[in-house]
């Protein structure tokens, strides 16, 4: 069961900081000592009894007509593509645990988290401690050279977790180090595809350079190869890095653009085939041969963009292994899989040790904009200019990571345990119509049911989405398993769970074929 916490700002950014910061709001900006007092150590429960019970009660309310809603016809001015995908509908007027409360006043249950972004549900009652911030006057905007202490506090402790330091020596050990594959630098960015775009620029200066004040670069000559992740037809569908360019030439997108790009031997981009090590064995020595050099090795451990299938341990690890030798450098996409589990990041619980680490979505919780590049001191290759974000590092957005982390940190072994559960549920649904199910994918929270046709898949998503659950089923790649999926807040729990699972099961009932009977589970 997930653990209630309270904490104050002083707690999460210590009494001295604090002190400053009400000497501002008292001397400078008028405020009343006795009130920037309270607002400092005010303790705020993070998820107490009653936060649970009023979430637990609009879970099994998912469906229902609970206000009037809010009838307009808004339509804003969106693109044509982005008009065509809207539910205005299912829009948010408010929310509450892990309920969204749409336009149409219906109570919606988010089961994939708001797209992955609401880590902890709606109105967290943590980040009440972001409003007091704001009223004691503490800024939001700052830039790369003014970054604020709890930019650099959070810097800190998102290297203590990514490196499992618990001590205040290890942590400045670590942040020392000079050797490859230790994680101990951050560039805070506002985007997951701002991120992943760094990454590509570090490990893409080892061939190119970034301006005149550079040498030669150390392969230089070399057309560098990216590695990434091979779909079911031997094409590039199965991964997704962000929305730039060059990034999006990664996954197949702009194929004219590439096809000139690699004619002029500029770069190649080459899948590996999913949890197959004899092909990345064979595709890793064919391009550290000749006029070829491995540049990097990215990819998702868990492909949320590909029907979420799971990468084994065993395969990444020996891939890692092999990058190594070679001198690829490797970068794990967390954007999706960041605090979904005991530790805060996967890669870790898979024992990895790569060169770059995307983080995001779930660190801010949906409250603010803010992915990071976790990156070690031989891949930090290039000039501030070279990967800067004008707003990378705003201090709330930096706070929104203190909390969840702090929120996260106590709860760890409950997010597992819980994550255990939701697999657990869905593979034996799975077992359940097997006439409509396969084997599922994912782990834990990021689940996904498969299906055995798209058109299955894809009538399953409009009955739940008509049922208020909202899931979203992915059909938009050809050759990709037909499947639909999941991803529960952290602060689910067994009544959230259970409605989650119960309208599931109701969906698959309108869904079955008549005449089939189902197995019991």
């Amino acid at each position: 069961m997930i653990k209630n916490i309270s904490r104050s700002l002083k707690d999460l950014l210590g009494s001295d900081y604090m002190d400053a910061v009400i000497s501002v709001a008292t001397k400078i900006c008028g405020m009343e000592k006795e009130e920037a007092e309270f607002l400092a150590n005010e303790k705020v429960d993070f998820f107490s009894d009653d936060y649970i019970a009023k979430m637990d009660a609009l879970a099994e309310k998912t469906g229902e007509k609970l206000l009037k809603g809010f009838e307009n016809s808004e339509k804003g001015a969106p693109t044509d593509s982005f008009g065509k995908a809207a539910h205005q509908n299912m829009a948010p007027i408010g929310g509450f645990g892990c309920t969204r409360i749409g336009e149409d006043g219906k109570a919606y249950l988010i089961a994939k988290s708001e797209h992955y972004h609401a880590s902890l549900g709606h109105n967290f009652p943590g980040y009440k401690l972001i409003n007091n911030a704001r009223k004691l006057g503490i800024l939001n905007a700052t830039h790369n050279n003014t970054r604020g202490y709890i930019t650099r506090l959070a810097e800190r402790r998102i290297i203590a977790a990514a490196n499992g330091a618990a001590t205040d020596a290890e942590i400045d050990a670590i942040l020392a180090s000079k050797e490859p594959h230790v994680l101990n630098r951050i560039i805070n960015l506002e985007t997951g595809s701002l991120a992943g775009e760094a990454g590509i620029k570090m490990m893409l200066s080892r061939f190119y350079k970034l301006d005149g004040s550079y040498g030669d670069p150390l392969y230089d000559g070399k057309i560098p190869v990216f590695l990434v992740m091979e779909d079911n037809k031997e094409g590039l569908g199965a991964n997704y890095h962000g929305t730039t360019i060059m990034a999006q030439t990664f996954r197949g997108m702009w194929p004219t653009f590439y096809e000139k790009c690699e004619k002029n031997e500029l770069y190649k981009v080459v899948s590996v085939k999913k949890n197959d090590i004899t092909d990345f064995e064979e595709k890793i020595k064919k391009y550290n041969s000749g006029s070829y050099k491995t540049a990097g090795f990215i990819h998702e451990i868990i492909l949320m963009n590909y029907a979420g299938i799971r990468l084994t341990k065993e395969f990444l690890g020996k891939a890692h292994e092999l990058c190594k030798a070679t001198d690829t450098l490797i970068m794990v996409d967390e954007i999706q899989s960041c605090m979904w589990y005991d530790g805060m990041f996967l890669f870790r619980k898979y024992g990895l040790k790569p060169d770059f680490v995307m983080i995001g979505k779930g660190f801010p919780g949906g409250e603010y904009s803010a992915s990071k590049l976790l990156t070690t001191a031989p891949a930090d290759n290039l000039n501030q200019f070279g990967a800067l974000v004008t707003n990378g590092q705003e201090e709330l957005a930096s706070l929104s990571y203190l909390i969840t982390m702090e929120f996260s940190s106590a709860n760890g072994k409950e997010i597992d345990e819980m994550g255990e559960k939701i697999e657990k549920g869905i593979l034996e649904l799975s077992k359940k119509y097997p006439e409509l199910l396969p084997p599922p994918e994912g782990l834990g929270h990021l689940s996904a049911i498969h299906f055995n046709s798209v058109e299955k898949a894809a009538e399953f998503t409009k009955i739940m989405n008509g049922m208020c659950v909202d899931i979203s089923a992915q059909l938009y790649k050809p050759d990709c398993p037909p499947a639909v999926l999941l991803k529960p807040p952290v602060i689910t729990d067994d009544k959230v769970l259970s409605v989650l699972l119960e309208k599931i099961n109701e969906g698959l009932l309108k869904l079955k074929p008549r005449g089939v009977e189902h197995h019991k589970p």
